[in-house]
């Protein structure tokens, strides 16, 4: 194996570049660890139309003193923030340390006149970068060369992550192996039961998930799940070298790199000049795929909710692979849903208005309300969970459809449930 400093300052090879990718994608062991990144639009409180660059968010958000939480955070292109959980050791000391970090954030930014969208995807403001950085640059470069679906991901989307362990050694249950599988086959559900972008340039745009949409549309070299196999390790090795090349750090000038160059023609040859170990490293921070391996497993399909949502959300997704009863239910629960032509596309244009999205997500969802006391969520978790299946899923819905209703009643795209929360 080569090292990380000869890696770092050496031309590789593409069998070396394979090997690597292989090795650090799953970092084996006992799983328990969770961690979560929240991603949020910002609007101004007072008109909601008005474009809020980066550097204003950046503003307020320096006046965040403390994150007693540990969390950090940091800025998307388009102006959104982002919450990067500290890593808990399970779910509750995550949940209770993001709590304590966006209360923070939430009365800062409420303080200074700006609010956050209760929809994922931005749904009156055209996509802007107003992030000032290479990278960004070279990505928004990349993206148009192929319509507007990147740029729109880029500059007008929020989501909500779950990161989890990659689990044990092996092929068995609780596995790297099973976890990675199962994962793949629960991500539509995911997706169908927290769908709530529903709206497009100011109408609704006919997908619960219009953020998934937008996804599903960009780059598919980076963003397509990486291919089902009993080997997940080489699996996402071929899938990380076979995709295109985003950008090509530099220590002047453009970042951009030659069009169409995937990393392993870079590695034969084919590029500006030989790949590091370090262009390696930066080429797998720019893959997103559904289920992104960083060591951990990164799950990338959630559309960001309204106000404290998330933690039902992200207890929710936890307890389906975390919790071994949950997660045999909810394995068994979306075998079905395998059998549809196109499940991703179906959960994020209906939903839970499908049938079998339907069924899967409630039994998966009731699993999770099952596991919450065996995880040790405390009192305020177990209510976010029920009200959420309440509000939501025992009734066919997802957030999307109250998002809707809301719109049509009030003529609003900001949440009555939201403003009423930041009241209290």
């Amino acid at each position: 194996m080569v090292s990380g400093l000869e890696r770092g300052s050496r031309a590789l090879s593409e069998t070396e570049a394979e090997i690597y990718v292989a090795s650090v994608c799953f970092k084996t062991g006992p799983p328990g660890a969770v961690g979560v990144e929240i991603e949020r639009i910002v609007h101004d409180a007072s008109d909601y139309r008005r474009p809020v660059p980066v550097a204003e968010v950046q503003a307020v958000a320096g006046q965040v003193t403390d994150l007693p939480g540990g969390g950090v955070i940091t800025f998307e292109p388009g102006g959104q923030l982002e919450l990067s959980s500290a890593c808990g050791a399970d779910l509750p000391s995550v949940i209770e340390a993001t709590r304590r970090d966006l209360a923070g954030i939430d009365g800062t930014f409420g303080d200074a006149g700006l609010s956050f969208s209760s929809v994922a995807l931005d749904p009156v403001r055209p996509p802007v970068r107003t992030l000032d950085h290479p990278r960004y640059a070279a990505m928004e470069t990349h993206f148009d060369r192929s319509g507007p679906a990147g740029r729109t991901m880029m500059c007008s989307t929020s989501s909500l992550q779950v990161c989890l362990d990659a689990g044990l050694s092996g092929n068995g249950t609780g596995s790297a192996v099973q976890r990675w599988q199962r994962l793949h086959h629960l991500a539509p559900a995911l997706v169908a039961l927290f769908a709530n972008s529903p709206f497009r340039s100011g109408a609704p745009s006919g997908w619960q998930s219009t953020r998934q949409a937008v996804w599903l549309k960009t780059d598919p070299s980076r963003t397509s799940p990486v291919p089902d196999s009993e080997d997940p390790p080489v699996a996402w090795a071929r899938y990380a070298l076979d995709a295109s090349i985003l950008c090509i750090p530099a220590s002047q000038g453009s970042w951009e790199a030659p069009r169409g160059l995937t990393m392993r023609e870079w590695l034969r040859g084919q590029g500006p000049r030989p790949v590091t170990g370090a262009d390696l490293d930066y080429h797998l921070s720019t893959l997103f795929p559904f289920i992104r391996p960083r060591g951990f497993l990164e799950i990338r399909v959630i559309d960001a909710q309204v106000g404290s949502d998330w933690e039902a959300v992200a207890a929710i997704t936890t307890a389906l692979v975390e919790d071994e009863r949950a997660a045999d239910t909810a394995a068994d629960a979306c075998t079905p849903v395998t059998a549809l032509s196109d499940p991703m596309t179906v959960a994020a244009r209906d939903g839970l208005a499908d049938p079998v999205l339907a069924t899967a997500g409630r039994v998966c969802a009731e699993a999770a309300l099952g596991a919450m006391e065996r995880l040790g969520a405390d009192a305020a978790t177990r209510f976010r969970v029920e009200s959420f299946l309440e509000n939501y899923t025992a009734r066919g819905r997802c957030p999307a459809d109250q998002r809707i209703d809301d719109w049509r009643r009030t003529g609003r795209f900001s949440d009555s449930a939201q403003r009423k929360e930041k009241a209290q």
